[in-house]
Parts: structure tokens; C-alpha cells; sequence
């Protein structure tokens, strides 16, 4: 049976000259993709709106709000920089049969821990390594969505873990802040239901905050229920059934994170690229097309095909992200999927809210039992008014485990992300000190972030 224990004890037992250098190379890819993705969002409104609450409720700290010269704690620091690495939805993720979680979402709180703690690159690498492991193996084997939870119910368990490991507590404190942590912060699926809104891109943020405080706590003494899954009306009997994890202290769970090629939902990304595969292939002009249907798997059909709430119905970036109808409208338009297609104006445009009610989603079975056995499944059939159809089969997609990213194309993607915001000399410089961060201490690289 699963316990704070058990989890406690995988943590103590992690240790970064054990590590495989494939994992150590896959851990720091994850790392240069979160701070790539995080400068891309850092003008983002509702980002804004976390930094402002964190600032104003906030007079001390020494952890940097990156993108700015303020600090926080770490708490503080977590919520606003753990927004960053999450907005804009380009985040990586596991895709568990039942339940897809967003492991970057550990990233940027147990950096704010690591700062805080003067710890060194290898010691937060290794707290993310952790991190991922038990996220990984509670959406595999304890999901959690068809329960009505969110995926972030797991996230503050292995965010609370990973920080935890970081901060340097001993057994029994470990065991406390991740009691506090899953008792106290379990989160509703209804932030990813119905009419969506602009806290699906800072629930995750906030399961960061309260892990990084959890850990303050039980660090500072405070007793937790350390009989938070087997307990009496505990997290097994009300959040998830019965499960049983089996954690790696070699930590290769992070081979099971997949890197989005395109800024969507991770159900998207074989769809987008296969339609902008035809758009580029065909010529396809928009105005010629009758309708789009697309053959996919359960997951997809029921997040962001209209199961759980209208996807037609798009007025917002929140609305978007989340509707295969409109991403697969704009990808055919543009012909490319970037953070362009959000903003309101081209979202409101004529063209793509024509187009989007064109889009046919459809569950088939036997996709969904390719996706459950590792695939990401999807088939296009783009109709055109004057009788011709185009069709493309994807099972996977570029930046799925089964093709995963290069250091030069995850490269690519920082540089698109950042090219905006810093010079070439500050991007080299970042990228450099993410690929040796094992010889840095965690200060060189928040340094770089301003």
C-alpha cells in the first residue's frame, strides 16, 4: 500500500551521482524547456495579475520573480513563476492512460526552494527528478479525473516531494509536509469544464505554492496526517481508490515526458500537426474547405472535442487552447500554431470562427486503445467544397517519447520563445548554464532571468 513513507523514503533515497546521464540530460532539457516557455509568457495579463498579488501581499523574501528585479519568498515565488512555466499551455506532459498531468508544473517551486536554500544545480536537478517520478507514477496508477479532480491534485503530492528532498528535511518531516500537502490542497476538475476560464492556466501555480508551503510547515515542525493515503476518510477512500506506485530512485520516468511542438492542448498536438502537414502539402486555401473531421481517442474527444463543455464556442485564450474545433481551424489558416493564434483579435477574426464551426470531432475505440497502449492517435479528413477529400494518419507526433526532441530543437523552441525578450549572447549564455547546471548552483541561473 502506498504511503508517506514509501514516498519519503524514494526521496532520501535519490542521489544525483546515481543518476543515469541520460537522465540527468532528459532532467535538464526539462529545465531549459520550462525557462523558454516562462519568458514566452512573462507579458501574459493574468500572469501580470499573480505577479501584482504576490508583490502587494508580499514585503520580504530573496527569490527572484522571474522577468523582473523583485523578489519574494518562496512561496510567493513559486505561485508567480510556476504561472509563468504553465500559461501558455506549451508546457511538457505525461500521457498516462487515465490522467495527463503537466510534470514541468514541479519545476519552477522547487527552484524557488533551491534558490531560497543556496542549493546547487545537481541538488535541484535531483528535487526534479523526484518531482517527476511520483507525478508520473500517481497518473499512471492513481488517476484521478473521472473522480472529478483536477491533474493538480497530483502535482502538490509531488511538487510537496520534490521540494521537500530539496530543502534537505529528514524523514519524518518529509512525511508531514506531504500529509499537509494532500490533505489540505486537492483541487476540482471543474477548473477544466464548462465555460473555461483564465485560472486553468494558474491552478497549477497555486498547487505549487501551497506544496512549497507545506513544506515550510512541516520544515518549521508542524505535524501532518503522515496517514494521508490509507487513513480513515484519507486520500485513497476519497480521492482515488486503492493504488499501488513503484518508484525509481533512478528516476527514468522523466523518458515518459513528452515536449509540445505546438502552443496547444496536449491532446492537439498529433491533430494540429498532422492539418498543418496537409495545409503545407496540398495548398489548401480555407476558403475551399467544406468541413474537417477528425478521428480520435477518448481523452481528446472528451477535454477539448466538447465532452466536458461547448468547444465552439470561443472568445478567449483559455476557450482556445482548449478547443480542438478552434486549433484546428487556425493551424490550417496559418498553417503554424504559435502564441499569434490567441491573441483576441486574431481569435475573433472572421476566417477561423467560420472555419472552427466547420470541425467534426469523432471518438473512435480503437484510437483510444492505441493512445492507452503509448500512441497519440489521430485522423484528419479535410473536405473540400468541390468533392475532393485529404486525409493524414498520425500516431505520434514531434516531441512525443516515442520522438523525442533534440537538444538543437529544444533550442529552436527556446530561442522563439525568448528572441524577444533577450540577445543573443543572454540566450546562449542560459541555454549554456541549463546544459552544464550541474556545475552551477542555482543562483547562476535565476541570475540570468531578469
Amino acid at each position: 500500500m502506498t504511503t508517506t513513507g514509501e514516498l519519503a523514503d524514494f526521496a532520501l533515497a535519490v542521489s544525483y551521482d546515481d543518476l543515469d546521464d541520460d537522465v540527468r540530460e532528459a532532467l535538464k532539457k526539462r529545465v531549459l524547456d520550462s525557462v523558454g516557455i516562462a519568458v514566452g509568457a512573462m507579458d501574459a495579463e493574468p500572469v501580470a495579475q499573480v505577479r501584482e498579488t504576490v508583490t502587494d501581499l508580499e514585503s520580504g523574501g530573496e527569490c527572484r520573480l522571474w522577468g523582473t528585479d523583485r523578489s519574494a519568498s518562496p512561496v510567493g515565488a513559486a505561485m508567480y513563476n510556476t504561472s509563468l512555466t504553465r500559461y501558455l499551455d506549451f508546457m511538457d506532459s505525461f500521457l498516462a492512460p487515465g490522467e495527463t498531468p503537466h510534470p514541468s508544473d514541479n519545476i519552477a517551486g522547487i527552484v524557488a526552494v533551491a534558490e531560497d536554500g543556496g542549493c546547487s544545480g545537481a541538488e535541484l536537478l535531483t528535487g526534479i527528478g523526484v518531482a517527476y517520478e511520483v507525478q508520473a507514477e500517481l497518473a499512471w496508477n492513481a488517476p484521478v479525473r473521472d473522480r472529478g479532480w483536477d491533474h493538480v491534485t497530483h502535482t502538490v503530492l509531488s511538487a510537496a516531494t520534490g521540494a521537500g528532498a530539496v530543502r534537505g528535511l529528514d524523514r519524518e518531516a518529509l512525511r508531514c509536509a506531504i500529509g499537509i500537502a494532500g490533505t489540505a490542497h486537492n483541487a476540482l476538475r471543474v477548473t477544466r469544464t464548462g465555460g473555461i476560464n483564465e485560472w486553468k492556466g494558474i491552478a497549477s501555480a497555486n498547487a505549487a505554492r501551497n506544496a512549497v508551503y507545506s513544506v515550510a510547515l512541516a520544515d518549521h515542525g508542524m505535524e501532518g496526517p503522515v496517514d494521508l493515503f490509507e487513513g480513515q476518510k484519507g486520500w485513497m477512500q476519497v480521492i482515488s481508490g486503492e493504488f499501488e506506485v513503484d518508484l525509481d530512485p533512478g528516476c527514468e520516468r522523466v523518458f515518459d515526458a513528452m515536449t509540445k511542438r505546438y502552443v496547444a492542448e496536449t491532446y492537439a498536438q498529433s491533430a494540429v500537426e498532422g492539418v498543418v502537414e496537409l495545409a503545407d502539402e496540398y495548398e489548401i486555401d480555407p476558403g475551399d474547405v467544406e468541413r474537417i473531421h477528425l478521428d480520435t481517442f477518448g481523452g481528446a474527444a472528451l477535454i477539448i472535442g466538447g465532452g466536458e463543455g461547448d468547444r465552439y464556442a470561443v472568445e478567449t485564450k483559455a476557450q482556445a487552447d482548449h478547443s480542438l474545433p478552434y486549433m484546428l481551424a487556425v493551424a490550417l489558416i496559418d498553417r503554424e500554431l504559435t502564441n499569434a493564434a490567441y491573441d483576441p483579435e486574431r481569435i475573433r477574426r472572421d476566417d477561423v470562427q467560420t472555419l472552427l464551426r466547420t470541425v467534426e470531432v469523432t471518438e473512435d475505440d480503437e484510437l483510444t486503445e492505441r493512445f492507452e497502449a503509448g500512441e497519440m492517435p489521430a485522423v484528419i479528413d479535410v473536405h473540400l467544397a468541390d468533392g475532393t477529400t485529404y486525409r493524414v494518419e498520425k500516431d505520434a507526433f514531434a516531441g512525443h517519447p516515442t520522438r523525442p526532441m533534440s537538444w538543437e530543437e529544444l533550442e529552436a523552441k527556446f530561442e522563439s520563445m525568448t528572441s524577444e525578450r533577450y540577445d543573443v549572447a543572454r540566450r546562449e549564455e542560459i541555454i549554456e548554464t541549463v546544459r552544464t547546471l550541474d556545475e552551477h548552483d542555482v543562483a547562476d541561473l535565476v541570475a540570468l532571468l531578469d
